[in-house]
């Protein structure tokens, strides 16, 4: 009977820490690619991209190894932003070493080459072995604990502004269009993911023009507390009018050691009005020390590495704390009175 109890109450108290718990998301360091783990206070799991292929699963094992570390034994929502290489091409790796539930993305690919093909075709094959879930901007991703909310899919963004948002932006005056992106990166799953008072953003690597969609002439989306820079902080991404007007308390920098990083956008993160630091998965080589976070805000400093994550904590009142996997650097962050 002692035992039955003990259990009952473990139970118990488990189940309501969970229910008050804190959102995990990792930054999985899949060198250039993209893999975010979000691991919900209810438990369930959402994996945002899966990173490259690799003869030996490099990045499937870090997945893994990361969601052990969350104490995930699957992923519920497994979100493909696009179909690139760095994006999509470690499904097939990944779902032999963890089960996947359900699969979100956006439809065709709009890319037929030689390349992309093949890439889709192996996608598609796994995730016919589960549910699947086409992405439309306005629509949600039901993963219990939090609020994901899709922006923009399939080349679409959403039609009106957010509740709460909507107010013109000055900072559009005079911003500058690039060349239409016929690619799949302007057809990138975009999301925001809420905790309560606490927000974040994933655009994938959603293209310039297709930012300002979100922006210009008024803020669709509000303020955030954590944003993920788009497109691994690569010039071609990364609007002005769009990172400041979120006004992010941080950016993390989902880059590699060559690629992404770009002095533009770091730039562009380092003078966002209110933001308090810039958090790195590589150190960018070819941007100089003046244009990369200090060192302790870095998770990996070489460019061969053992891929060190970075993990955000936050919880349901809004304040967050980041914590670089390579050093144990933690640093808590309090969000803005309204």
């Amino acid at each position: 009977m002692r035992t039955t109890i003990a259990t009952l109450l473990l139970v118990l108290l488990c189940g309501s820490a969970r229910a008050a718990g804190t959102l995990q998301v990792y930054f999985i360091d899949v060198e250039g690619g993209q893999a975010t783990l979000f691991v919900s206070p209810s438990g369930e799991s959402m994996l945002v991209d899966t990173g490259w292929p690799d003869a030996k699963g490099r990045d499937a094992e870090r997945i893994v190894s990361a969601a052990r570390l969350a104490g995930v034994q699957q992923i519920d929502y497994l979100v493909v932003t696009h179909y690139h290489m760095d994006h999509v091409g470690g499904v097939p790796q990944l779902a032999a070493r963890i089960p996947i539930r359900s699969f979100v993305d956006h439809g065709p690919s709009v890319e037929q080459g030689a390349e992309a093909k093949p890439l889709f075709a192996a996608y598609t094959s796994v995730r016919d072995q589960g549910k699947h879930f086409l992405a439309k901007p306005g629509g949600v991703i039901p993963i219990r604990g939090i609020e994901v909310q899709i922006l923009t899919a399939a080349g679409d963004e959403i039609s009106g502004p957010l509740p709460g948002a909507g107010s013109p932006n000055p900072l559009c005056a005079g911003a500058m269009r690039k060349e239409p992106d016929p690619s799949e990166n302007a057809q990138s799953i975009g999301m925001l993911i809420t905790y309560d008072k606490f927000r974040m953003i994933d655009l994938g690597d959603l293209t310039w023009n297709k930012e300002l969609g979100l922006a210009c002439p008024d803020n669709k989306i509000g303020t955030v507390e954590v944003y993920l820079s788009t497109h691994h902080g690569l010039n071609q991404s990364g609007a002005p009018p769009l990172v400041h007007a979120l006004h992010p308390l941080v950016a993390i920098m989902n880059n590699g050691a060559r690629k992404g990083g770009s002095v533009e956008a770091w730039q562009t993160m380092h003078s966002s009005p209110g933001l308090e630091d810039i958090w790195q998965l590589h150190f960018a080589l070819e941007a100089g020390k003046a244009n990369n976070a200090p060192d302790d805000f870095i998770a990996n400093l070489e460019e061969h590495c053992q891929g060190n994550w970075i993990k955000v904590a936050a919880e349901p009142d809004g304040h967050f704390t980041v914590t670089n996997g390579r050093n144990g650097k933690t640093k808590t962050y309090q969000p803005t009175a309204d």
